[in-house]
């Protein structure tokens, strides 16, 4: 929340019980002077933003009250009185809550030594699209890149989200009832990210992400941000209907596809009973294992993260074109790759290194790794970073990474964090019960995830003698640590 709104929010909150008391003080004109000016400072400044709407309506009220009100006259505790009050206290409480639910926040600067700059790319596979109707259909997906760049003279920062998935974010979370400018106080978020800004005139590793399933695919600023500042070129992929929105450049916009998602979800019962109940009835663990890697065989979320894991691979298909001619020519270090994601995203950025052996590293940021990790083992070095999840929750990872490495496999657990705590939702809505993130600070957790990835890569990818990522655990103590090398603990 931004400081004039928080000191409108707190003038209009006091003064309806003490005007009697300030108007022995001061003479109405100077009182109503006094506070519209604060209101129009918010106004001028800030600008106005419909979550302030009961804000507005108390103050003009109030003030109404202030000139009307005889301070000569003895109030008496009448039952109009004591309502109106009880009405006051109401509208007060309704107040604070929208303007901290839909908060305007502000995102961690970038630390790195590089700007940023993005670009939109539309790339089209030759594979066949499964979610739609037509089955002559080919998948298309839109990508950001994200980028170092070292001029930004006359540049303005990009708006905070592009549309697409503010439109399927504000669908999904009011049913489709209210309509998309309830968003639009995103447009105040001041981001740091420049759009087609020139890329540094060097050459970077390439690192490829993929958001969670049913996320604003570009909705991780403060992730994304703070590591192509580091020096590395991000390629944001948006999984077409999987993430909430993505608009094509002959302006069509392509959203979730919620029928497809509930034929998945009709179709996965017995799959999961059968991996809830090998939690449930407390079966050994090897026992349980045999039972969760046939269970995840046939399960429709399997088969998402190995469509999304070709998702990737098509993307790296087309890097070579990229690197050959046009913005990012000579500007992408292509012997460089790495790969991260959050949540399902995570489960497909290890699943694609599995396939694909340009993919020299990899991270999942808690998700599960479902599919064929369960029958194999990691031949590169690989990061999980897991939320602090409750003791009933069910494990599959521990079995997943039963085998972890033959290279690097760093096990770490953010503390106190909920699975949302790697996005930018702990920000966008800082109410803890209702965004589903844990009580770490949202910006301490987004740092200490960032400095995690960037350590990782600077000494997978970059080769960086001096990046050390066991260094983090003794500098947080809200990061949970086990390096493994082969099938030693280091």
């Amino acid at each position: 929340m931004r400081i004039l709104e928080f000191v409108l929010l707190i003038v209009v909150t006091i003064l309806p019980f003490i005007k009697r008391q300030l108007l022995k003080k001061f003479a109405k004109k100077y009182l109503i002077f006094i506070v519209s000016f604060i209101a129009l400072l918010h106004l001028v400044i800030d600008g106005w933003r419909w979550q302030m709407f009961l804000v507005y309506l108390l103050f003009v009220i109030t003030l109404w009250r202030i000139y009307r009100i005889n301070i000569e006259e003895n109030p008496r505790p009448t039952f109009i009185r004591i309502f109106g009050y009880a009405i006051v206290l109401f509208t007060i409480v309704s107040m604070w809550f929208l303007p901290m639910l839909l908060a305007v926040f502000s995102l961690p600067e970038p630390t790195g030594n590089y700007e940023v700059g993005s670009k939109w790319i539309h790339i089209k596979t030759n594979q066949d699209e499964h979610i739609t109707r037509d089955s002559s259909d080919k998948r298309e997906l839109m990508i950001k890149v994200w980028y170092p760049t070292n001029d930004i003279s006359g540049i303005r920062r990009e708006p905070y989200v592009d549309e697409a998935n503010r439109i399927g974010f504000i669908n999904k979370y009011s049913l489709g009832i209210l309509p998309p400018f309830t968003i639009n106080y995103l447009d105040r978020i001041k981001t740091h990210v420049y759009p087609d800004a020139p890329i540094s005139k060097e050459t970077f590793p390439v690192l490829i992400f993929s958001p969670g399933y049913g996320s604003m695919s570009t909705g991780y600023y403060a992730l994304l941000t703070e590591i192509a500042s580091q020096g590395y070129i991000i390629v944001n992929v948006t999984h077409t209907y999987e993430s909430l929105g993505a608009t094509f450049p002959n302006g069509e916009k392509r959203f979730f596809d919620y029928i497809y998602q509930s034929k998945g979800d009709a179709t996965s019962m017995d799959h999961i009973m059968s991996i809830k109940h090998a939690f449930e009835k407390g079966v050994s663990f090897d026992q349980r294992h045999k039972i969760i890697r046939e269970a995840s065989k046939d399960y429709f979320v399997t088969k998402i993260v190995d469509r999304w894991s070709n998702d990737l691979i098509s993307v790296l298909n087309i890097l070579d074109d990229y690197n050959d001619k046009g913005f990012f020519q000579n500007r992408m270090d292509l012997n460089k790759i790495g790969i991260f994601g959050h949540s399902r995203g995570g489960g497909a950025a290890g699943h694609a290194m599995l396939k694909d052996t340009r993919i020299k590293a990899a991270v999942n940021i808690d998700g599960v790794q479902w599919g064929q990790i369960m029958d194999t083992v990691f031949q590169k070095p690989f990061l999980f970073i897991s939320a602090d999840w409750p003791a009933e929750h069910e494990d599959i990872n521990s079995h997943a990474y039963i085998n972890k490495s033959t290279d690097y496999f760093y096990e770490t657990k953010l503390l106190k964090s909920g699975h949302p705590n790697f996005m930018d939702i702990p920000l966008m809505i800082p109410i803890e019960s209702i965004a589903g993130t844990g009580s770490i600070d949202a910006k301490l957790g987004l740092k200490i995830t960032n400095e995690l990835v960037v350590e990782f890569f600077d000494k997978h990818i970059k080769n960086d003698p001096n990046a050390d990522v066991l260094k983090l655990k003794s500098k947080y103590e809200l990061l949970e640590m086990n390096i493994y090398k082969g099938d030693s603990i280091k």
